[in-house]
């Protein structure tokens, strides 16, 4: 590989990739302008000159989005020191931790979370931020309109309104006011979902914005307010788009319920967001035998032609005390635990994830948005298997990130 001079803090703007592979094995010389590919062709075994970059021995992929992280968790498992346990135990120790947080410490996490995750590939996410409890309910929203205007120039950061039962109806239309660009909430967690619900829609109606609810995230079958979302939502424009995470219940109904609820999902073309590594930790705690797995019902969903995106969700916080932020391990959980193929896996954390975000389509075709992912590996396959951490990361047509390792190996002769 030519040698590749440091990436500045708006990234370096890339003409020419040279000796490309595709996953169908094609390699290809790939043309960059104002951000976009503008052509795809057979490469002609040339050299990279100048700013171009030469991609021989990598794989140059669709770059992954994030549909659904806690960027204003991140990182704290060190801080908070939790006990392991399912989602209660996950959120009373967050609940017991937020009198200590300050803008400039969630500021902190969230910028070393969002730059973990572009190195590894991934040029946009979209965080869930917690309206906080006390005399300042705002400072996760601060700290990450603080944090997306930093980096700006190098990855796209939507953010969603959280907004727990406690929370006043001005601290969300405030937190809109600051930059928020989503509704979103935990109804099922309420004394009152379908009211909870009701009330998060009827303010993201007022503002003419889209939500994202994290969705019966439990085991429970009865629970299922994601129909009532998708009925709610049925008439809502393409500017105000509706996305529903987790979803776990889903994949505990029976069959004539799951087939009643997918058709109401498809029908209100709401975006479903599966969380493997956090749902698999966070479900099942109470059933020692035959332990559900805590995914909803991912396969049904997109054989239903269903918009559906693969994300991390919390990454070393009480809610998860692992997680790479590297969406090949959510591409992994999703082949493993939700039987979905390689190519349906990546895609779901890739171009699923864009769409499911509403971000201009991405990839390696002419027109699309240059958000690109080089990776050592010769096949999909291999990359998703083994996440080599050799990696070439463009946003926006822009070189942001460089990984390179090395290995030696001593072997007895």
């Amino acid at each position: 590989m030519s040698e590749i001079s440091p990436v500045s803090a708006h990234g370096r703007a890339v003409p020419v990739l040279r000796n490309a592979t595709l996953p169908d094995g094609r390699v290809v010389d790939v043309h960059l302008e104002r951000g976009r590919v503008r052509d795809v062709v057979p490469a002609a075994g040339q050299s990279a000159v100048g700013d171009e970059l030469d991609l021989t021995g990598h794989l140059l992929l669709t770059a992954p989005a994030e549909p659904h992280a806690h960027l204003d968790k991140a990182l704290s498992f060190d801080e908070i020191r939790p006990p392991m346990g399912d989602l209660g135990a996950a959120i009373a120790a967050w609940e017991s931790h937020t009198p200590t947080l300050t803008v400039e410490g969630i500021a902190e996490r969230a910028r070393r979370a969002a730059l973990l995750l572009l190195g590894n590939g991934t040029t946009a996410v979209r965080s869930h931020v917690n309206l906080l409890r006390g005399e300042d309910p705002l400072r996760g929203i601060r700290a990450l309109v603080e944090v997306r205007e930093d980096l700006d120039s190098v990855m796209d950061i939507q953010i969603v309104a959280m907004a727990p039962y406690f929370a006043e109806d001005e601290a969300v239309h405030a937190a809109l006011d600051l930059g928020a660009d989503l509704v979103g909430g935990h109804p099922h967690q309420t004394p009152d979902p379908s009211g909870n619900l009701q009330r998060l829609l009827a303010i993201a109606r007022s503002r003419n914005v889209g939500v994202d609810m994290h969705t019966d995230e439990q085991l429970n079958p009865m629970m299922l307010t994601l129909e009532e979302l998708a009925r709610s939502v049925r008439d809502w424009p393409e500017s105000m788009p509706v996305t529903a995470g987790h979803c776990v219940s889903l994949g505990m109904v029976q069959a004539d319920v799951l087939d009643r609820v997918i058709r109401a999902v498809k029908e209100s073309d709401v975006g479903i967001v599966s969380l493997p590594i956090t749902n698999l930790y966070l479900q099942g705690w109470g059933d020692p035998v035959a332990t559900p797995r805590g995914l909803t019902a991912v396969r049904a969903l997109l054989d239903a032609g269903v918009r559906v995106a693969g994300g991390a969700d919390n990454v070393r916080d009480p809610y998860n005390p692992l997680g790479r932020s590297d969406a090949l391990e959510t591409a992994m959980l999703l082949v493993t635990a939700g039987h979905l193929s390689v190519d349906e896996a990546y895609r779901a954390v890739s171009v699923g994830a864009r769409d499911v975000m509403c971000l201009p389509a991405a990839g390696v075709a002419a027109g699309l948005s240059a958000d690109l992912l080089a990776i050592r590996s010769s096949t999909l396959e291999e990359a998703v298997a083994g996440a080599p951490q050799d990696r070439i990361v463009l946003s926006r047509g822009r070189l942001v990130s460089i990984s390179r390792t090395s290995r030696s190996c001593v072997v007895a002769g």
